[in-house]
């Protein structure tokens, strides 16, 4: 559960800002991916949502190894057939909603599922992160544009607007021997890609904030054709 010092409107202009400079940003080398389908859905029981259907350009490394660098939609399935069949699956889904985390059951999840789940909150202005960059830094950022920042101490408590983004990690890895770590693994690895994407999504609040949903769908459409080239190239 993440808590963001953002509306619950602001978030998803920024969260496509954020995922569309980290799309750009994390591909290279011959890896990536290349994004195919980037449009808008609205759904009866889910509302409306973003739908984002990618492939990915992969070296010779385990597809566990690079896991996800991109995208927060409403619902994110991973699989890869080639490699580990139906043995391998990364499930994230979302719920954007306008409290701080209170609701218990936000994804309706079955009395068994929900005795196994693990709730973790993240503080994206206090919980220590590896490779510290101080430009993506929520207690020192304060925005120009919105006087937001600095988040610092019980942040929470007093910050208006604010929103929480409930995730949802599911992950299946059915290997012998490393079914087990190889899980442990990819949840951490999940808590710190939230972690870091979502501070580093608050701290490029005065690059995104005004922008239209227009706007995000021209940037989206010119980083995606990089992307693609790139991966044509590669």
């Amino acid at each position: 559960r993440v808590i963001m010092p953002l509306s619950v409107d602001e978030y998803p202009v920024g969260q496509l800002f954020s995922v569309a400079m980290m799309s750009k940003n994390e591909t290279g080398g011959g890896e990536g991916v290349e994004i195919l389908v980037n449009e808008p859905f609205e759904n009866e029981e889910l509302g409306k949502g973003k739908y984002l259907g990618f492939c990915r350009c992969w070296l010779l490394e385990a597809p566990w190894k690079c896991m996800k660098r991109l995208g927060m939609p409403i619902r994110i399935v991973e699989q890869n057939p080639e490699f580990m069949k139906d043995n391998f699956m990364l499930k994230i889904e979302t719920w954007h909603k306008p409290d701080k985390g209170e609701i218990q059951n936000v994804h309706n999840l079955p009395p068994d599922l929900l005795a196994k789940r693990d709730v973790v909150f993240i503080d994206i202005g206090n919980d220590p992160v590896s490779n510290y960059n101080p430009d993506e830094d929520p207690s020192k950022f304060k925005s120009s544009k919105t006087g937001r920042g600095l988040l610092t101490g019980d942040w929470q408590k007093n910050v208006n607007p604010f929103m929480c983004a409930y995730k949802l990690v599911t992950i299946e890895f059915k290997w012998w021997g490393l079914q087990n770590r190889v899980e442990s693994y990819t949840l951490k690895a999940e808590r710190r890609l939230f972690l870091n994407f979502h501070r580093q999504l608050f701290c490029s609040l005065d690059d995104w904030y005004g922008l239209t949903m227009d706007d995000i769908r021209e940037l989206e459409r010119k980083i995606k054709d990089e992307l693609n080239q790139a991966c044509l190239c590669n």
